[in-house]
């Protein structure tokens, strides 16, 4: 196969257009830099769930000319990253600046309302007469406010703004998202051969012509830069616009999107400055500053003169209103479509800290989406096989409730410190700022789906949290408890079963089932919690009846919370049902799982549809 013909299809129109706008804003550089008066143009590009896969960041493997250019003449930031590993709960960060687990919003597609005060960015630019498009992606995660659109399509674009108005423009780029690998090709660009597969993965066929392919993807989405560069060249605003370029999370293979490592949550991030705003640029042309997609709001409204609002989370890393570096990022993760987990992580400038809340859950948790890359498949073939080392294992098995990593000299992420005792001090060091920060934000990931509905009515959660004096601190300190070592907190874990906050009670369930053996010595406690009136408790005392030995009373709740007219509880309960043996599993949760099936194939809404995902696995995996 002559790989080179196709590479030089992709590089020979547009690789010029990164160049023909460094020529020209080069020329004008010699003509003196007085401070402008009229505000920039800004231009973001946004590519979908890749790492940074570049020549810029040493990708030797990466063919993307047009974005290498673009870096050679603008700033490189090497620790860039999105706020948790997945799109929608991202984007709400990007479109507020504020943290969606402060918001209630961390959860994949669940939509809730936030506080009427937070205002979308673009809003603001508006105020200072900025013309703003959105081409055209959203899924903010959250209730819109199409508003501040000037227009969002796929048509939008500055060319439509008033003669003279600045404008701030988003171009959505969807040729690297992981579906692009759902229906495997010849490799056409990249050679398979040469692929860099990553320890994590087996190194079979199958798992190299996926690389090579997602390489491809990136080579196309780069030629697409090339064109929207070219594109300002040609309007003649080349000279007068600031461009971004960043991903929107990291991925795409199995085993980074989605996860708290370093792989699914480092993100590509370039800056461009044309010489006529360079008094705005940082000093360094590459940075070592931790970023975050929450300090990107706050970072545009400073660029253009505007003190963020009280209510962004985010720092401006430049601007302004520019601040001190970072000493942390912060960063969470909470139910990816179908399946429930939690965890938070704390990136600093040599570790990456993980603090799992729900370790007995394997990484590799089934999901639709994601098994319909054939690396997925194979990976989890090769583990059944008993072909894996221990690194490859490691994404099919429970996780430790610490992970930590020094990225130096582990950039992917897999070998875990968290015992070593030469890194102690550092693994304290980080879960302390994990601890505060999570306390800080009052974090309302740890308010599991299922109880928040009752608790917000139609309100935002934000707001129902603090009308209500809800114990956000003693849920999170519950969580914590239950979640490492409980084994050493039975008796108190016990006694917040009988809590009048049931968020609390669902973790204190949670950490009796973490528990495992020690679990036995408290079934007649567990039994008496039966008939706990929130759904999603239920289901928790089921998992830890499980744990205790106390199997036939177990499954018993689970038939009955599998008719709980919350689809949170329900999935809940598929969920718990996928762990189990299947010698447990009664005809009456078989029925109920066709019937799951046959009802909710066609229901629009979220939880239906991934109650509907979650029963039509167990139908394939029970062979029904």
């Amino acid at each position: 196969m002559d790989y080179s013909n196709m590479k030089s299809m992709f590089e020979s129109k547009f690789t010029l257009a990164v160049g023909a706008i460094i020529v020209l804003v080069g020329m004008l550089s010699g003509c003196g830099e007085p401070e402008p008066e009229e505000l920039p143009n800004i231009l973001w590009i946004t590519s979908e769930d890749n790492s940074p896969f570049m020549g810029a960041y040493g990708d030797d493997y990466a063919d993307t000319p047009n974005l290498d250019r673009l870096a050679d003449a603008g700033v490189v930031y090497e620790n860039a990253y999105a706020t948790t590993p997945v799109c929608a709960p991202s984007r709400f960060t990007l479109i507020t600046g504020t943290y969606a687990n402060r918001m209630g919003t961390e959860n994949m597609r669940s939509v809730y309302p936030i506080p009427e005060n937070i205002r979308f960015y673009p809003a603001y630019l508006q105020d200072l007469g900025y013309h703003t498009t959105n081409n055209v992606k959203k899924d903010y995660n959250t209730i819109d406010q199409p508003e501040v659109w000037d227009e969002s399509s796929q048509e939008a674009h500055y060319s439509d703004r008033a003669e003279g108005q600045p404008f701030f423009h988003i171009r959505n780029l969807t040729t690297t998202h992981e579906s692009r690998l759902h229906d495997p090709i010849d490799t056409l660009i990249h050679d398979p051969v040469d692929a860099p597969v990553p320890p994590y993965h087996p190194d079979t066929e199958t798992v190299r012509r996926d690389w090579a392919h997602y390489y491809d993807q990136m080579t196309r989405m780069d030629a697409q830069v090339g064109q929207v560069l070219d594109e300002l060249e040609q309007s003649g605003e080349a000279e007068n616009t600031i461009i971004f370029y960043y991903g929107d999370h990291g991925g795409a293979l199995p085993g980074a999107k989605r996860f708290m490592n370093q792989r699914g949550l480092r993100i590509p991030l370039i800056v461009y400055f044309p010489p006529k705003y360079e008094h705005l640029k940082p000093e360094e042309n590459r940075t070592e500053r931790l970023v975050s997609f929450v300090d990107f709001p706050a970072t545009l409204l400073s660029l253009v003169g505007i003190q963020p609002p009280d209510f962004m989370d985010g720092e401006p890393f430049f601007g302004e209103y520019e601040t001190e570096p970072r000493e942390y990022v912060h960063l969470y993760r909470g139910r990816m479509d179908e399946r429930y987990d939690l965890s938070r992580a704390v990136r600093d400038q040599d570790f990456l800290y993980v603090r799992n809340y729900m370790p007995q859950r394997v990484y590799a948790q089934y999901l639709n989406y994601l098994w319909r890359a054939p690396t997925m498949q194979v990976w989890e073939e090769e583990y059944q096989a008993g072909n894996l080392n221990e690194i490859q294992s490691q994404f099919f098995e429970p996780k430790p409730a610490e992970e930590l990593y020094l990225i130096s000299e582990d950039p992917y992420s897999v070998n875990n410190l968290a015992e070593d005792p030469a890194y102690q001090e550092d693994l304290r060091r980080l879960r302390e700022a994990n601890s505060e920060w999570v306390r800080q934000i009052n974090d309302l990931g740890f308010i599991p789906e299922g109880v928040l509905d009752d608790l917000r009515g139609e309100r935002p959660l934000y707001d129902a949290v603090r009308e209500d004096n809800v114990p956000i601190n003693q849920i999170i300190e519950t969580a914590e408890i239950a979640s490492f070592q409980p084994e050493n907190n039975m008796e108190e874990l016990v006694t917040r079963l009988d809590h009048s906050e049931s968020s609390v009670r669902f973790w204190a369930a949670m950490g009796i089932a973490i528990s495992g053996e020690s679990a036995s010595e408290y079934s007649s406690e567990l039994l008496e919690k039966r008939d706990d009136p929130s759904g999603t408790v239920r289901v928790a005392v089921a998992e830890a009846l499980l744990a205790a030995g106390e199997s036939s009373e177990a499954i018993e709740l689970i038939e009955e919370t599998l008719d709980n007219p919350d689809g949170h509880v329900k999935l809940r309960a598929v969920n718990l049902i996928e762990t189990l043996d299947e010698s447990l599993i009664t005809d009456d949760i078989r029925n109920t799982i066709l019937q799951f099936v046959d009802e909710m194939e066609n229901d629009e809404a979220a939880a239906a549809g991934y109650v509907f995902r979650a029963s039509e696995r167990l139908v394939e995996k029970l062979d029904l």
